[in-house]
Parts: structure tokens; sequence; C-alpha cells
């Protein structure tokens, strides 16, 4: 046996339930994987509220982790037993000590990754990726906007767009976040609670706009970061921390220059083997270079989800946070 966090339904924080399970033997094209670290995202909130449906209940969510290969099904030959491996996106189940995983699904670890950083970067930093260079090609001399420029996909989305040129605004909630994300590579922070955004935008670019808007917080910021796009500017809304954005006018983006507009996920861009091997091999490569430091600012006991969902939700973390087993 081994232990999990099974929610029966959904709702806040106290649904995550601390319980003995057993994964069973891996079954074919599978890895049963030993977790060391376990990531935490915003996405594993949504799945809790309902707003992202989880396939089933009971369920035990969590997209992200890391650790060692105990066993393989017949078919296998993606991983061994004894790699050390992570993964990030589908299917959820990671709250967990051990489960098994679709092996095509696993990535090998480099030596110079740890399992604690694997677990605290490959959701968020393969989003990064695909933000950068999927969504909107950044390049040297773009300017963007990235909201939650502490948090943890705004921490290495800093780091990495600094590192191909680009000039960086990110907007954060209080003064120490402000540092945070200047340390991480932030050119101009924006305290919002203190600044209107849009006019400190305007006024940083000269009134031109920024190239591409990264905007995870959704109904809150949302109309206000396509005023701060310039003509045939991109707007990227990856989440809703602040609520679902309203039904949109599209005549509203062509009014406001010709912008741009998608809702990405993760799990899209990485759909094949491929292109899954493709974006974890960008990442491993920054973050081994230096180019990108992954910042483990809070750990929690995986027995203790639910108090590290209340501290998420209510912004008292920064950079990656991760839930040991």
């Amino acid at each position: 046996m081994t232990k999990a966090i099974v929610m029966n339904e959904t709702g806040g924080p106290e649904v995550l339930q601390w319980v003995d399970i057993d994964p069973g033997p891996p079954g074919e094209g599978e890895a049963l994987v030993r977790h060391e670290a376990v990531g935490l995202n915003y996405i594993d909130v949504y799945h809790r509220l309902g707003l992202y449906p989880l396939p089933a209940m009971p369920a035990t969510p969590g997209m992200e982790g890391a650790g060692v290969v105990e066993a393989v099904g017949r078919g296998v030959t993606e991983v061994a037993a004894g790699d050390r491996v992570a993964y990030a996106g589908l299917p959820p189940g990671a709250y967990a000590q051990s489960r098994n995983m679709p092996a095509d699904r696993l990535i090998r670890l480099p030596e110079s990754i740890s399992t604690k950083q694997a677990a605290a970067m490959m959701l968020q930093g393969m989003t990064a990726r695909y933000l950068l260079h999927g969504c909107y090609a950044v390049k040297s001399g773009d300017v963007i906007l990235i909201h939650a420029a502490a948090g943890g996909v705004g921490s290495i989305l800093c780091q990495w767009a600094r590192h191909l040129g680009a000039t960086v605004i990110g907007t954060v909630g209080t003064d120490e976040k402000a540092a945070l994300a200047k340390a991480n590579g932030c050119n101009h922070s924006i305290v919002y609670s203190k600044e209107d955004f849009v006019e400190r935008v305007k006024v940083i670019t000269g009134g031109e706009g920024v190239n591409a808007v990264y905007d995870s917080v959704g109904q809150a910021t949302f109309l206000h970061s396509l005023d701060c796009l310039r003509p045939l500017g991109m707007m990227v809304s990856f989440g809703q921390a602040s609520g679902p954005v309203e039904p949109l006018d599209l005549g509203l983006l062509s009014a406001k220059g010709s912008l741009f507009l998608t809702r990405p996920t993760l799990m899209t861009y990485t759909a094949g083997r491929e292109d899954l091997l493709a974006h974890a091999g960008d990442l491993f490569d920054v973050v081994s270079n230096g180019k990108v430091t992954i910042d483990i600012r809070q750990q929690y006991p995986l027995s203790e989800a639910a108090r590290a969902h209340g501290d998420l939700e209510a912004r008292r973390t920064t950079g990656s946070t991760i839930l040991i087993p």
C-alpha cells in the first residue's frame, strides 16, 4: 500500500484527503513511478474547484512529478526500472507517493537536474517554452508584458525572455514581489495595487505598446491587457487565477489594432512525444546552462496539500512550490 491525496468531491482545500491507495502493477505501456517530489500548480486548484473537471470521482489531482521508475509494464521501451524521470501533463494523479504513468509521457532526467528541480519546473518550464517559442516567437528587441511575474511560470518566463533579448515588463502585487521579479530579469516591475499598469506600459514603451502579453490572471486583467498591445500584437491568455474571462466580441480585436488572441494549453503543444521531448530538452538546456534558475521557495509535505492550496490561492507563495511525499 501507498498513500495519496484523494478528493471525493469538488470544493475548498478541505476536500483533499490523505488516504491509503494501491496503485497495483504497471499495465501495458505503463511505468510505476515512486515520487520523490510533486509539483504544485494553479491548474491543481482549478481541478479541485471543478473549473477544469477531472474525469471522475474519487480523483487524485496533480499534473507534475519526478522520481524513480520502480517497474515497467509490457511493451515499454521509453524508460526502464531505476531511471530518474519526470513528467508534466495528463493524466492527472501526481499527488501520490507512487503511481502508474503512461511511459511515453515520462522524460528521463539528465544528471544536471535533480528530481526536486524537475518537479518544480516541468509544467511551468515547458509552459514557458511554448509561450515564448510557440504562441509568439520572442526575439531580441521585442517588448513583452508578463502578469504574475513573481509566480512560478512568471519567474521562469522573465529569465528566459531576457535570455532571448527581450525587454520584460512584469506586473506584481507587492513591492517584495517586484524585487523578486527584477532579480529574475524583469526590466520594469509594476505593482498593480499602486499603479495603473496600462498607463505605465504606455510610458515605458513611449506609447507604442508591447509585442505580446502573457496573462495567467484572467478576468481582472484581460481587457486592460489588450490596451497594452501595439497593433498586430499577440494576447496570450493562459490562466484565470482571478476568474474566467467574459465572452468577447471579436470586433474588439480589430478595433484595438488587428490584435491576435490565443488560449493555449501545454497538453496541445506537447501532444506528440517528439514535441514533448523538444520542450523538455530546451528547458533542460537553459536550466543546465544557468540561463534560467528554478527557485523553489516553498516545500510542503504532500500530506499537507490542503495547506499548500490555501497558500497558493491566497497569493502567499512566490516562485515554485513542491510537495514532498
